[in-house]
């Protein structure tokens, strides 16, 4: 029991309630998972349409409006009740897609990031029923994860270009009097296999990649 202040380190991140704008329902074939059907809500806001943009100031604004016509006329509606219909009698995998809500964050960007969501437990019906009744609404961080739960976080590593083995792998630098340079690796393999192995350290993209970091609370 020391009397010493401890400090720990801890990272926080902004989430403002993300919103559902559609619903993707994707089948089973025997390549894998495809896309069956996508159905948008009826209003989208100008921050998750300026992401169908590359020139929102420049363009005519047209994202959705024809689509959002479906949900008034009769004729939309029954399209629209058939393609739920469809979604809950064909589809194995129900996703909602979310767009994030830029005016709520402090950045210059406006255009909002979209992504899709699964749904998991429950049935397909209820999945599709509850991704209806979420349209336009908003869903908050808490719903999805509870106070000092253990989750993973997904991120882009930072940037650094194309850069050399020394820099990129960590190899030992070669002594002060090698001819032609020295950070470098000094043998990338046997004579056979006639091949370079893919384990050998070499020059070319460091940084910028996929990464997920595990066990976060």
């Amino acid at each position: 029991q020391s009397k010493r202040e401890e400090v720990e380190a801890v990272t926080i991140l902004e989430t403002p309630p993300v919103v559902v704008v559609g619903i993707v329902g994707y089948i089973h074939t025997i390549r894998g998972l495809r896309t069956f059907k996508t159905i948008f809500a009826e209003h989208i806001s100008d921050e998750c349409r300026r992401r169908f943009y590359k020139n929102w100031s420049k363009s005519k604004k047209k994202a959705f409006t024809k689509y959002s016509k479906k949900w008034q006329d009769e004729s939309g509606k029954k399209q629209l009740e058939k393609d739920f219909a469809s979604l809950k009698k064909y589809c194995s995998v129900i996703r909602v897609i979310v767009h994030s809500q830029m005016r709520l964050l402090p950045f210059r960007q406006k255009k909002a990031h979209m992504m899709e969501v699964q749904l998991n437990g429950g049935t397909v019906a209820s999945k599709v029923d509850w991704a209806r009744e979420h349209f336009e609404k908003t869903v908050p961080v808490a719903s999805v994860f509870c106070q000092d739960e253990m989750i993973d976080v997904i991120g882009i590593t930072k940037g650094h270009g194309f850069k050399g083995v020394t820099s990129r792998w960590h190899v030992k630098k070669l002594p002060r009097k090698t001819h032609k340079g020295l950070r470098k690796v000094a043998c990338i393999g046997a004579w056979h296999p006639a091949r370079v192995s893919y384990t050998i350290a070499r020059a070319g993209q460091k940084g910028y990649h996929h990464r997920t970091e595990l066990n976060k609370k």
